[in-house]
């Protein structure tokens, strides 16, 4: 077959053979992919041979590859596995692609050929072999009576045996082919899943307006890497959470699927499962594998729409620095727990801080820091995107931390750190989450508000603290407030004065020489509808004001008040955007608001005024 054509018959090979038992039997099938398009997180064409054409979808692990140009429409792929599901309400066929591999890129056109007659079909003889031949007293010597060898089993025989002394998992693995996850729809009837516990949730109780109930969910993952959130609820939940161990493989049948809650789902997959009580899931004993990581990477520069939400976020970076590990106190149960942060950049020329918590921050990030001049590379899966000093991540329970992986990025990103990143001055994301910047649109510019909006509704922020994005002008900086702390010039926590000499840091359990000072302070801002009082720490404050905290206690110390005061009048008056968080403290026994600034940026007027068009046409047009 000519390198840049097709398989003669491939869809019909397909159709033939809608569900292959494994790679293996997969004949031959180049196809030529048609009419590209994407549809959520994954691509669908039609596969074409020539003379019949197939709907087909991509499975998402394939985004990359159409996105980094090497799968493109009109190319060929080469057909590794499928599978073929029916389409609902319809006579078609959907044929998801599980393995492909890229044949040529872009052809000229589209190859149509003329339609060939079939061939006859070939006529199936039994072997004589399987058969007795012998004559039958007195009969002629042309008659010939065919009788059954009794030492030939059928193959429904041997299947049957087999499963009668197979254990339950084997049985309920041979009863049905075992489907990958990127071929399960919600319209499919009869499924089995071979998957590996890569994350178990906790029982967790709940109470609604229907009731009280339990919910329990695992995060599942076949041997293609292919991952799939499963939830239970109530009695299927109690019944299910001692099955479930995390790492152990498991054949799942009988659970049903829906599409995926964007505002709850912890995996890249646009369906999640549902197992009640007729769910069958029975440990697959004495098989293990090890799932391929699939990652989904988001550039630094990106992260900005992701801060506060519940999906969960991979990165690929240059390890710029490593800070010691710290002991942190949680407040929950006063348990010290071990942190570390480290600044990675990539590409965008942005950095972040990602905080490595418990083990990761003790091994892997120990060995971080032992080979920090090296800039190495690493690649996280699984963060948690904050608004702390503008943007900040880090790990949750089931993150996981690789050291120069062997990815596609990996090498990209080191020829790119080598030709022009070391040497380019790279700005941290947190501090550029201005209007102008992609990844501050979302937080600038959704959610705005005026200050009435937050100050009208004192029971706001009560349950858990909410979000928005307000435009003021600094009209107050009160100059007998207490603005600063004495902070550890190594993790930034209070400090006390030791005895006999020195600072003592808690947080690092060490006694220190010098300290610094790190702003903490109110200020009152003012909008058309109203006024309002906004907490402030240090990063923010040092824009505002303009100096470090240090530099403006020299100022008061060594030029006298008139001079302090003057450089906090010189802040006031000037418009800023903020990101600020609403929430309800408790003090002296009453409940107040606590409007918390999150990010700051000095207005860009270009961005403004777009913006303030845009509400103009959207008021104008309801």
């Amino acid at each position: 077959m000519d390198a840049k054509s097709v398989t003669p018959g491939a869809v019909a090979l397909i159709l033939a053979n809608p569900t292959p038992e494994s790679a293996a039997d997969v004949p031959e099938i180049v196809v030529q992919v048609v009419d590209l398009k994407p549809i959520g997180s994954r691509f669908a064409f039609m596969a074409s041979d020539g003379e019949a054409k197939v709907k087909a979808i991509l499975s998402s692990h394939f985004a990359s590859e159409v996105q980094s140009g090497r799968l493109q429409n009109l190319g060929l792929v080469r057909i590794l596995n499928y599978t073929c599901n029916d389409i609902p309400n319809k006579s078609d066929k959907m044929v998801i692609v599980t393995k492909c591999e890229v044949v040529s890129q872009a052809l000229d056109a589209e190859i149509k050929s003329e339609v060939k007659m079939e061939e006859p079909s070939v006529l199936m003889k039994p072997k004589e072999e399987d058969a007795v031949i012998s004559k039958p007293n007195g009969a002629s010597p042309d008659s010939i009576m065919l009788k059954p060898r009794h030492d030939v089993k059928s193959a429904s025989q041997i299947v049957s045996e087999q499963r009668g002394n197979a254990a339950p998992a084997a049985r309920l693995a041979m009863t049905r082919r075992v489907h990958p996850l990127i071929s399960l729809n919600p319209y499919q009837g009869n499924w089995v899943i071979k998957v590996r516990v890569t994350s178990k949730g906790n029982l967790r109780s709940y109470r609604n307006a229907r009731g009280e109930g339990h919910v329990f969910n695992v995060e599942l993952t076949d041997e293609d890497g292919t991952q799939i959130q499963a939830t239970m609820f109530n009695e299927p939940a109690k019944k299910f959470y001692p099955v479930f161990e995390l790492g152990k493989v498991y054949y799942i049948s009988k659970g049903s699927l829906r599409i995926a809650n964007k505002q709850f789902k912890t995996v890249q997959n646009d369906y999640e499962m549902t197992l009640n009580e007729n769910a069958v899931v029975e440990e697959a004993e004495g098989e293990s594998f090890i799932p391929p990581v699939q990652y989904n990477f988001v550039k630094i520069d990106m992260l900005g729409p992701y801060v506060g939400g519940r999906e969960l976020v991979d990165i690929i970076g240059v390890v710029q620095s490593v800070s010691p590990t710290l002991s942190i106190r949680r407040k929950i149960d006063n348990e010290s727990i071990p942190k570390r942060d480290i600044v990675v950049a990539d590409d965008s020329n942005k950095t972040v801080t990602v905080s490595l918590w418990n083990d990761l921050a003790t091994t892997l990030g120990e060995e971080l820091l032992d080979m920090v001049d090296s800039a190495p590379i690493v690649a996280i899966k699984s963060l948690k995107v904050s608004d702390f000093q503008g943007v900040s991540v880090s790990t949750v329970g089931k993150s996981t931390l690789v050291i120069n992986p062997e990815l596609p990025e990996t090498e990209k990103l080191r020829a790119w750190y080598e030709s022009e990143g070391k040497g380019t001055s790279l700005a941290s994301v947190g501090a550029g989450m201005g209007a102008s910047s992609a990844g501050g649109l979302r937080s600038m510019y959704s959610d705005r508000v005026f200050l009435s909006h937050i100050t009208s509704d004192p029971n706001l922020g009560q349950d858990k603290p909410v979000f928005f994005s307000l435009c003021a002008n600094i009209s107050h900086i009160k100059p007998d407030q207490t603005m600063w702390y004495r902070a550890c010039t190594t993790c930034n926590k209070k400090v006390t004065e030791a005895l006999g000499s020195g600072y003592w840091c808690e947080g690092c359990q060490k006694n220190y020489e010098e300290c610094s000072l790190r702003y903490i302070m109110v200020i009152k801002v003012s909008d058309p509808t109203g006024e309002a009082w906004l907490s402030l720490f240090n990063d923010q404050a040092e824009r505002i004001v303009g100096c470090s905290a240090d530099n403006l206690d020299r100022i008061r110390k060594e030029e006298g008040d008139d001079m302090f005061q003057l450089k906090l009048k010189e802040a006031t008056w000037v418009p800023h955007l903020f990101r600020v968080s609403v929430a309800q403290n408790e003090y002296m026994g009453e409940k107040r608001q606590r409007i918390t600034v999150r990010s700051e940026s000095p207005v860009d007027f270009a961005a403004e005024a777009r913006y303030q068009l845009e509400e103009i046409a959207r008021l104008t047009s309801s």
